[in-house]
């Protein structure tokens, strides 16, 4: 049944996952966490769930249009599937617009493949990291991703290496310019500050240690063998999963690093999550066997989300 209505590309899928998604979202922002909000706060959370959803509509342009994935809407389901298992993460909403503009950037650098525009789509990439990093200064760590990019697509053209940083001097003179105007010149400094705010009582919950660490599991396994179909098949994809892969560990630092923060990061190894566990379902050939897999896809998600509301309750 499953298979039947996400295995193919149809408009109802998005239909399906958008009117989940935005019931669940006001669940967890009145009931699970308890927000209390006024008019201004209102129509604040209305455009974050905008930008949750377009967010939605990007991860299945992205994976159709560089073909990372077959033509099925199993990433979108497992894009909505991974916060029900880390709610929390939609009560952040750092998190949601951080992993909005990484999107944005993996889009331009996953392109890179066709070996056209490249400067522009450094460029780019690298505006959007630096935006991202408004929301979480340590996402400037993202710029390695675009380093990286450069050195396996084109690493001979040293005017490609100096894009980055023409466009980390653009976005700070433009950033500069608004402080200037607003009145608030030392915001970038004072944003910028890089600190280590490691605690271990935030990994020593049980529970939410533990879906961390079977989360980061899980996908490490699949990420083998996603990689390991695709050595079958030919280098370009796996090149790109490397780099998808590097964004995922990326997105772990991030975790460790604002750890002892109100921040919850891990929304932006989403992407790389979906794109693992959708090759390892279409890797998977017994028809029912892939109906049990998605089966259980669903139903542990909605296991670990009652919990997660018993305990807080």
């Amino acid at each position: 049944m499953i298979q039947s209505i996400f295995g193919k590309t149809k408009p109802i899928n998005f239909i399906i996952v958008l009117t989940f998604l935005f019931f669940f979202y006001w669940l967890i922002q009145f009931y699970m966490f308890e927000n209390g909000f006024n008019i201004a706060q209102t129509l604040l959370q209305v455009g974050v769930l905008g930008v949750l959803m377009v967010s939605f509509v990007l991860v299945n342009f992205i994976v159709k249009r560089n073909k990372m994935t077959g033509l099925n809407s199993f990433a979108i389901l497992f894009y909505v599937l991974l916060m029900v298992v880390f709610p929390e993460s939609l009560a952040d909403n750092y998190a949601i617009g951080a992993s909005f503009c990484m999107l944005l950037a993996l889009r331009r650098l996953i392109s890179l493949r066709s070996l056209k525009n490249i400067k522009l789509k450094v460029f780019d990439a690298t505006i959007w990291v630096m935006v991202a990093s408004l929301c979480y200064d340590w996402a400037v760590l993202y710029l390695a991703l675009v380093l990286i990019a450069i050195y396996i697509y084109e690493p001979k053209n040293i005017r490609n290496w100096m894009v980055p940083f023409a466009g980390v001097f653009t976005f700070f003179m433009i950033a500069y310019a608004i402080t200037i105007l607003s009145g608030n010149k030392d915001l970038l400094w004072e944003h910028y500050n890089f600190e280590f705010d490691f605690k271990s009582s935030r990994f020593m919950d049980i529970v939410k240690s533990a879906k961390r660490v079977i989360y980061m599991i899980l996908i490490c396994i699949t990420g083998l063998m996603s990689f390991f179909k695709l050595s079958k098949v030919g280098v370009g994809k796996i090149v790109t999963l490397r780099l998808v892969a590097l964004s995922f560990v990326i997105g772990l630092v991030l975790e460790i690093l604002l750890s002892g923060t109100e921040s919850h990061p891990l929304m932006l190894t989403f992407f790389p999550a979906v794109v693992f566990l959708t090759n390892y379902v279409e890797s998977i050939n017994k028809p029912n066997i892939k109906e049990i897999v998605l089966m259980v896809s669903i139903f542990v998600p909605f296991l670990v989300f009652a919990a997660d509301i018993i305990l807080i309750k």
